[in-house]
C-alpha cells in the first residue's frame, strides 16, 4: 500500500448496534493505525437505510481526518468493490423457537451472496472477519462461495470470548486485564466453546506465573469459570435486553488489529480459522485456535499442553461444528 493511500473497509449490518460502535473505532485509527486513512463501505438492507443515513451524518460530524470518504449502499457489488478488509457483522439472529437448521438456512442465503460478492469484487488478499452468528459456520459458508480467495483469509470472531475469559481471570485475581496473557478459546463461538487457561500466565514487571498456580482453585477453573464464559452472551442479553454490542465491537477491533499488525513474540490470540488437523481437530472447519500473527499471516501455535479434560472439550465443540457444517452444506447444495 502506497503511503497515504486509503484502504477500503466494508462493514455489513452497518446500521446495527455493533457497527455503531465499530465504525467510529475504525474511523479513529484503532484498527489499522493512526496514519492509515480509510474509505468506509457501509452495507445494510433497504429498511435500514434511514438509520444508516443518520450514522453517516455522525461520521461527518466526527470530523476525523483518517476518513477519506464513505459509501452507503444496499448493493453487494458496490459494498465489496476493491475492499482490503471486511467486517461481516450483519446476520440473521436466532429468534425464540427457531431451530438451528432454520438459522443456518437463513444465514446461508446471506453469506452466499456476500461470499460471491467478495469473490467477484474484493481484492484477493482481503481479510475477512465474520462477526454475525453462527460466526464459525457463516465464515465457512462465505469461504465456500469465494473460491478465488484463500481459505486462510476467512476468520470468525472468538476474541470476545477471549476478552471475557481474560477479564474474568483478572477480576478474580484483582489485577489489570493486561497482566493475563495467552488465554485460548477452542472451537465454536457457542455454548460448547472451551475457554482454556492451562497454558495462560499472569505476568508482572518482574515475574510470570501460570494462571492455575495464581488462582489455585482448579475446581473453579474447570467449572464455574468455563460455564460463565460459555453463557456470558446470554447473561448480557438477560441484563441488557439486547445482545452484546460495545464489547463485540471492541473484540472485532482487537481481532482485525492483531491480524493487520501482528502479535508480539511469545504471545498468541484466539481466532476462528480453517483447521489443518492440529490438536486433533478435524480438517476444514472454522475452529477457534491459538494463533500467532506476522506480516498479516496467522499461524497456529503448536505444542501447547492439552490435558485429557481439555481434549474432551475440544472434541465436543468439534462435534457441534461438524454437525453445523453438514447442515449448512446440505443447504448450499440443495
Amino acid at each position: 500500500m502506497a503511503e497515504g493511500e486509503p484502504i477500503r473497509v466494508v462493514v455489513t449490518g452497518a446500521a446495527g448496534q455493533i457497527a455503531y460502535s465499530l465504525i467510529s473505532m475504525i474511523a479513529n485509527g484503532d484498527v489499522f493505525g493512526r496514519e492509515q486513512s480509510v474509505i468506509l463501505h457501509l452495507l445494510d438492507i433497504p429498511p435500514a437505510m434511514g438509520v444508516l443515513e443518520g450514522v453517516c451524518m455522525e461520521i461527518d460530524d466526527l470530523a476525523l481526518p483518517l476518513v477519506k470518504g464513505y459509501v452507503k449502499t444496499t448493493d453487494p457489488e458496490e459494498a465489496f468493490k476493491d475492499v482490503d478488509a471486511a467486517f461481516l457483522v450483519g446476520a440473521m439472529p436466532r429468534r425464540e423457537g427457531m431451530e438451528r437448521k432454520d438459522l443456518l438456512s437463513a444465514n446461508v442465503k446471506i453469506f452466499k451472496v456476500q461470499g460471491e460478492a467478495l469473490n467477484k469484487y474484493a481484492k484477493k488478499d482481503v481479510k475477512v472477519l465474520v462477526v454475525g452468528n453462527p460466526a464459525n459456520t457463516n465464515a465457512l459458508i462465505c469461504s465456500f462461495y469465494a473460491p478465488s480467495i484463500p481459505k486462510e483469509n476467512f476468520t470468525a470472531m472468538t476474541r470476545l470470548d477471549q476478552n471475557r475469559a481474560q477479564s474474568a481471570i483478572a477480576k478474580r485475581l484483582g489485577l489489570c486485564v493486561s497482566n493475563v496473557k495467552n488465554v485460548t478459546i477452542w472451537g465454536n463461538h457457542s455454548s460448547t466453546q472451551f475457554p482454556d487457561v492451562f497454558n495462560a500466565s499472569v505476568v508482572s514487571s518482574d515475574s510470570s506465573k501460570s494462571v492455575y498456580d495464581s488462582i489455585n482453585d482448579s475446581q473453579w477453573l474447570e467449572g464455574d469459570f468455563i460455564k460463565t464464559i460459555q453463557t456470558r452472551g446470554a447473561a448480557v442479553i438477560q441484563a441488557r435486553k439486547m445482545s452484546s454490542a460495545m464489547s463485540a465491537a471492541k473484540a472485532a477491533v482487537d481481532h482485525m488489529r492483531d491480524w493487520w499488525s501482528g502479535t508480539s513474540n511469545g504471545s498468541w490470540v484466539s481466532m476462528g480459522v480453517i483447521s489443518d488437523g492440529s490438536y486433533g481437530v478435524p480438517k476444514d472447519l472454522i475452529y477457534s485456535l491459538p494463533v500467532s500473527i506476522s506480516n498479516k499471516q496467522w499461524k497456529i501455535v503448536q505444542g501447547l499442553k492439552v490435558t485429557d479434560f481439555a481434549k474432551n472439550k475440544l472434541d465436543l465443540t468439534a462435534k457441534e461444528l461438524l454437525e453445523e457444517k453438514e447442515e449448512a452444506m446440505a443447504v448450499c447444495n440443495a
